[in-house]
Order: structure tokens, then C-alpha cells, then sequence
């Protein structure tokens, strides 16, 4: 069984910042990616930011220049680093995960979501 947490979701005004953190637990074997995503209400999800172990980020053109995705390898984690914020940045946030177990090849994981409330 695999969990991911996530934690660090909030409210914070225009032009903040806020640190997502999100730590996958389990019978791991090994962690192909790790990204976030976001709904807001009434649209659909979106990739916000992804990073494959061993690769170089990507990310959303609405994002890009404002968020920093970043892992730590050894504590199977993955960050958001977000700044400049903005009322459109309203959402829930998800972490996920393609991850490899000792049951199951690389399937996607998702975490149950943290809330992010930027205020004008």
C-alpha cells in the first residue's frame, strides 16, 4: 500500500508564497515521478508541475517563472515552491506519484489534496 501526504496548503494574499510538501510511504521500490496538480471549481485538473526522478522539471505555462518543483530522493518528497500568487491559483492541490512496488508495477498514486486559497 502506498500513502501520499500532503501538507502545507493555506491562505496567503497576492504576491505570497507558500511551500507544498508531499511524502509518499510504503512498500516502494521505486519512484518513476513526482508533480503536482490542480482543480479549481468548476474546471478540470491540471498538471501544475512534474519532475522524473533523475530529469529536469516541467511545467505549466500559467506556473512557469512563479513555482519551483524540487524532490528529495532520499525521503521520497516532492516540493512546490510557490510565489507571486495569485487569485487564480486558487485550487485544490494534488501531489502525485508513479511509483513501483514490491506488488505492483508503476501505477499512478495521488494524494487526497491540499487547499490553496490565494485572497486579492
Amino acid at each position: 500500500q502506498v500513502q501520499l501526504v500532503e501538507s502545507g496548503g493555506g491562505l496567503v494574499q497576492a504576491g505570497g508564497s507558500l511551500r507544498l510538501s508531499c511524502a509518499a510511504s510504503g512498500s516502494i521500490l521505486s519512484i518513476a515521478s513526482m508533480g503536482w496538480s490542480r482543480q479549481a471549481p468548476g474546471k478540470q485538473r491540471e498538471l501544475v508541475a512534474a519532475m522524473p526522478s533523475g530529469s529536469t522539471p516541467n511545467y505549466s505555462d500559467s506556473v512557469k517563472g512563479r513555482f519551483t518543483i524540487s524532490r528529495d530522493y532520499n525521503k521520497n518528497t516532492v516540493y512546490l515552491q510557490m510565489s507571486s500568487l495569485k487569485p487564480e491559483d486558487t485550487a485544490v492541490y494534488y501531489c502525485n506519484a508513479v511509483i513501483k512496488t514490491e506488488r505492483r508495477g508503476p501505477a499512478d498514486y495521488w494524494g487526497q489534496g491540499t487547499q490553496v486559497t490565494v485572497s486579492s
